[in-house]
């Protein structure tokens, strides 16, 4: 029989990768989120209807409790919530109450169901490399590091650990977090970093802008393509270990200026880059690159695309 995946958040952008992978492994797939209308044109027409679709906020308890039961999943894999800093930053209560309590009512549910003994789902809980802050040295950050997070977004990944971890320890749920390191890909929403600095540069190639804006220039972050990250979440449900968590990352930093040259570079175009106020970040974690050192000992995952392949992919991929 094939296996059963419950995914929350599965219409979003990695969401919707991440349920092409499962797919195309086999798996039946549920997705569960406020909307069945998935954004950004990923997934195919065939796609769409191959998921059953499943209107479940993770503010409402019922609706988890009826993704489950409509699911009863082998694997859980937990993508819904509030992806974007300034989002986060500019509404903390909500935030936090998806982020954090979202994963308390679906680690309810899993509980709930393992005491009772119907099903025993490996949860994947996705958090976040931003969970680091600043670090004390400018070396790959590993698991068993200190976590300083420096904005809300951050915040809430790190105690949504708290809470997942605790139903793995007090009550065997079958846990296995991650903390993910920026990512990116084909139909990415602009307000990110990548799928920004392309639509910039495209506009410069049309002739609708003659430099290129950028914020924070020196920031140092560790970018891997959305394909390689729905592998490491599939090799993690498979080999991950329960009550553990796993850096996802290349182990590779890139400055963002840097980043904005080899974009000018792959889309043919010659522009200055000004470092615009606006889009500077009052509080930014200056350097956040991770040790992957843990995942790929644990499943033999490695990324297989590199940064470059990111910025060609937004490119043609443009407008999404």
């Amino acid at each position: 029989m094939s296996r059963r995946a419950l995914v929350t958040g599965a219409a979003g952008f990695v969401g919707q990768w991440l349920c092409r992978a499962l797919l195309a492994d086999g798996w039946d797939v549920v997705g569960a989120g406020i909307t069945a209308v998935p954004v950004a044109g990923i997934l195919s027409e065939e796609e769409k209807r191959s998921i059953t679709w499943s209107l479940a906020d993770v503010r409402q308890q019922g609706d988890m409790a009826r993704a489950f039961d409509q699911s009863k999943p082998d694997a859980v894999f937990h993508l819904a919530g509030v992806s974007s800093i300034p989002d986060a930053q500019g509404d903390p209560a909500v935030a936090y109450d998806i982020n954090v309590l979202g994963a308390v009512r679906l680690l309810h549910e899993a509980r709930v169901r393992r005491r009772a003994g119907e099903i025993d789902p490996v949860l994947l809980v996705i958090g976040s490399g931003a969970q680091y802050g600043r670090a004390l040295e400018q070396r790959p950050l590993r698991e068993n590091d200190a976590q300083r997070p420096m904005s809300v977004y951050a915040a809430s990944k790190a105690a949504q650990e708290v809470v997942a971890l605790e139903a793995a320890r007090s009550d065997g749920v079958r846990v296995v977090a991650t903390r993910s390191f920026n990512h990116s890909g084909p139909g990415q929403p602009d307000e990110f970093l990548l799928p920004a600095l392309v639509h910039r540069v495209l506009a410069i190639r049309d002739g609708t802008d003659k430099v290129l804006r950028i914020g924070n220039a020196d920031t140092v972050r560790d970018f891997l393509h959305v394909r390689d990250v729905v592998r490491a979440y599939l090799a993690l449900v498979e080999s991950g270990v329960a009550g553990e968590v796993y850096n996802v990352c290349s182990g590779e930093g890139t400055r963002t200026r840097d980043l904005a040259k080899r974009v000018l570079a792959a889309a043919g175009v010659n522009a200055a880059i000004v470092v615009e106020p606006a889009l500077v970040r009052r509080v930014e974690v200056p350097w956040l690159v991770g040790d992957p050192a843990k995942v790929r000992s644990a499943t033999g995952w490695a990324p297989t695309l590199s940064c470059n392949d990111i910025i060609d992919d937004l490119i043609n991929a443009a407008p999404f």
